[in-house]
């Protein structure tokens, strides 16, 4: 979670700097957060937008209007609120440049570790109304909006990334400019001659999925489990690319609170570590409870780790067998059998 930056963002309105839109207006929030208390006077209505998945659940736990994507256009103010990736926080600029009207307010906050201060300065290049302060070890800045934004959007918007030549990909998503060596090597090792139903888990843009049905073109089908939505539409165009044949279905899923409705054989995964900034192990943890949870009776998870990352243990205690099947300087593919 963010609060920081999300104190960061709505200070100006908290201290009057900015006059809060009023209930006739209309707030287009791109990375909203659940945690933040509207200042006073702040009667317009927000439509939030937030694709990732345990983070919109925390905004419809909160009574948010939310979307996994944007919509509509005009707002009057844009709030965006920045994360790690400077690709993407450039391409919620962007959004809200197209989305709200001539003269609207866009406001940006974000921590130092978001890299705030080089996006100031590089908006601060157009020239644009504005002003920026330092609050709560991050910085917000607003501007308003000119009529004609068809430079900034040329020069900020990042196009879609194609990796080998086979996937599409942006900014953003984990592993967006190349094939992550962890699930390069769980791909060496995937079956080759299974014929069961399987399931991806943190399938991301979906390279995993690809390579088990070139692996095994065999199987029955593969489900296709993501918490970033941008990226599981990112994962169902590949797979229509590149295993058209292979009966896939997808999910806008948060594996770590969310069970899944089927059973499966075979699960595959290479699970995230991170949450925000820090490691967290946790988080993959779950994840493979989860997929214990989710497979039949001697069905099998193979997944890929960082060396250091102490999966076995919970692979012990979740499974009837587990084990590791290679490893190289940085990774290890482990097994388990339910």
């Amino acid at each position: 979670m963010n609060r920081d930056a999300l104190k960061t963002l709505f200070h100006p309105f908290d201290t009057g700097i900015i006059d809060p839109p009023g209930e006739d207006e209309r707030v287009l929030f791109l990375g909203a957060e659940a945690g933040y208390r509207l200042p006073e006077g702040f009667a317009a209505p927000i439509a939030a937008v937030q694709p990732l998945k345990p983070l919109y659940r925390a905004l419809q736990t909160a009574r948010a209007e939310v979307a996994p994507v944007a919509a509509g256009e005009d707002y009057d103010v844009a709030l965006v609120l920045c994360g790690k990736h400077k690709g993407e926080n450039e391409n919620r600029i962007t959004e809200a440049l197209k989305r709200t009207r001539a003269g609207a307010l866009v406001v940006v906050a974000g921590g130092k570790e978001d890299g705030i201060q080089p996006l100031r300065k590089k908006i601060g290049k157009f020239g644009w109304d504005g002003d920026s302060m330092p609050k709560y070890h991050g910085v917000v800045f607003w501007f308003t909006r000119p009529k004609d934004v068809s430079e900034a959007v040329s020069k900020l918007a990042k196009a879609p990334v194609r990796i080998e030549g086979l996937f599409d990909t942006a900014p953003g998503m984990f592993s967006h400019d190349r094939v992550d060596a962890g699930s390069e090597l769980l791909a060496s090792r995937l079956p080759r001659d299974f014929t069961g139903h399987a399931a991806d888990f943190g399938a991301g843009w979906g390279y995993l999925s690809v390579k088990l049905a070139e692996a095994s073109p065999g199987l029955k089908g593969i489900d296709l489990f993501e918490a970033d939505y941008e990226a599981l539409e990112s994962a169902r165009a590949n797979m229509t690319a590149n295993a058209p044949s292979t009966p896939a279905r997808f999910y806008w899923h948060d594996l770590t609170a969310e069970e899944t409705r089927d059973k499966y054989d075979l699960i595959v995964m290479n699970p995230p570590f991170h949450e925000g900034h820090a490691a967290e192990p946790a988080l993959g943890a779950a994840m493979i409870k989860a997929a214990a949870k989710a497979l039949k009776q001697s069905g099998r998870l193979l997944l890929v780790a960082n060396r250091g990352l102490p999966y076995e243990q919970v692979l012990s205690e979740s499974f009837r067998e587990s084990g590791e099947t290679c490893r190289n300087a940085r990774f290890k593919v482990l097994w388990a059998k339910r």
